[in-house]
């Protein structure tokens, strides 16, 4: 049997490189196909330069040139590593998804996370398509949060490639590193490995028709934040804070960072979480214990939108810890203040979506100094 360069590369179109998203040949992976009698040799070059990467791409395409070209072919694979020198994201598009929210705090500890899955959830109890990308890589909490700690993303064909379906639960896809790793091991990667996994998440991901992706991103500023918003056309960002002085401070930094001028990204408004504390006894009753009001004099001294105020009740955080987001508890006043808080979130990026272009991918490396939704 004589093997044809043309056979090989139709073999080599069926997989992909991991964090690639197209496949071998259209992604330019693929350097140089040589046949010698019943030999293959492939050239090919990753940007992972991980042991078990390599060897899961030499493993692929030798089985496939065997299973499409010739069973009794020798194969060689040379694989040549040009990983990024600074972390990066390459920008891509995602044409199924209309809206992306990125979901953001300027510290920790202020709730981000549980806003994003209340705001999930209720999204998509208003009938909503909605997906979450838990790109909290050092710490992500989606999966318990949505009770499926211990669950896998299986496998699906798109077409001619393998993509990872993502896990379900109460009508929401998400993704997380949390899927990939054991609840006692640690994240304790730089900045380009961490950059590679949110890659894979995205792009590898058969994520489907979706009318919001949000996006929780890590508390802060800084390498994660810059990499997402390399990575995608985000539409608009939601700023997470406790009324805290100390909080408002980060909270103020977190706006700026989206509204740099060489970020650009626009920011639908803040949310107050914790804003005041009702005891059971006393209903009537509310305790400022972190201050009162401080994200909505913040945002009007910035001039972006309030969003909405969380107040802070127990049976949230209890809610969170089971895995049934509070916002499900239907009747209750929590079900209310997030059910108000999605009509504003939904409101703005229709706003934003009206008067505003299409944000693009930024195209920078370092930060300097430092369609319309359908109901």
């Amino acid at each position: 049997m004589k093997i044809e360069k043309k056979d090989i590369q139709a073999a080599l179109s069926t997989i992909t490189v991991p964090g690639e998203g197209a496949n071998m040949i259209a992604s330019g992976a693929v350097r140089n196909i040589m046949t010698f009698a019943d030999e293959i040799v492939v050239d090919i070059v990753i940007t992972n330069p991980a042991l078990q990467a390599k060897k899961k791409v030499e493993t692929e395409i030798t089985s496939v040139l065997h299973k499409k070209v010739h069973a009794d072919a020798k194969v060689k694979v040379n694989i040549k590593v040009e990983a990024p020198e600074k972390p990066q994201i390459k920008g891509k598009s995602l044409p199924n998804i209309k809206n992306i929210v990125a979901v953001a705090s300027g510290k920790g500890g202020v709730g981000k996370s549980t806003v994003t899955a209340n705001l999930a959830v209720t999204l998509a109890k208003m009938g909503f398509k909605v997906g979450v990308l838990d790109a909290d890589i050092y710490g992500p909490s989606m999966p318990i949060m949505f009770d499926v700690e211990g669950e896998k993303p299986l496998s699906v064909r798109v077409g001619d490639v393998s993509k990872m379906k993502p896990v379900e639960s109460y009508g929401v896809k998400m993704l997380s590193i949390g899927f990939f790793t054991k609840p006692n091991q640690a994240v304790v990667w730089r900045g380009p490995m961490a950059s590679k996994a949110l890659n894979q998440m995205i792009f590898d991901a058969a994520w489907g028709e979706l009318d919001f992706l949000l996006i929780d991103l890590p508390p802060g500023t800084g390498d994660i934040h810059l990499s997402i918003m390399q990575s995608l056309p985000i539409t608009g960002a939601v700023v997470v804070s406790t009324p805290q002085n100390v909080a408002l401070a980060d909270a103020r930094k977190g706006v700026a960072m989206f509204q740099q001028e060489s970020i650009n990204v626009p920011v639908l408004g803040i949310i107050e979480n914790m804003a005041y504390f009702t005891p059971e006894e006393l209903p009537n009753s509310k305790y400022y214990i972190f201050g009162k009001e401080g994200a909505r004099n913040l945002a009007k001294d910035i001039d972006v939108p309030f969003l909405g105020e969380i107040p802070l009740v127990q049976s949230i955080r209890e809610a969170g810890d089971v895995g049934r987001p509070a916002a499900m508890q239907t009747g209750t006043l929590l079900e209310a203040a997030f059910e108000k808080l999605t009509q504003n979130v939904v409101q703005e990026v229709v706003n934003r979506n009206e008067s505003l272009p299409i944000t693009e991918a930024i195209k920078i490396t370092t930060m300097a100094g430092c369609s319309a939704v359908k109901k």
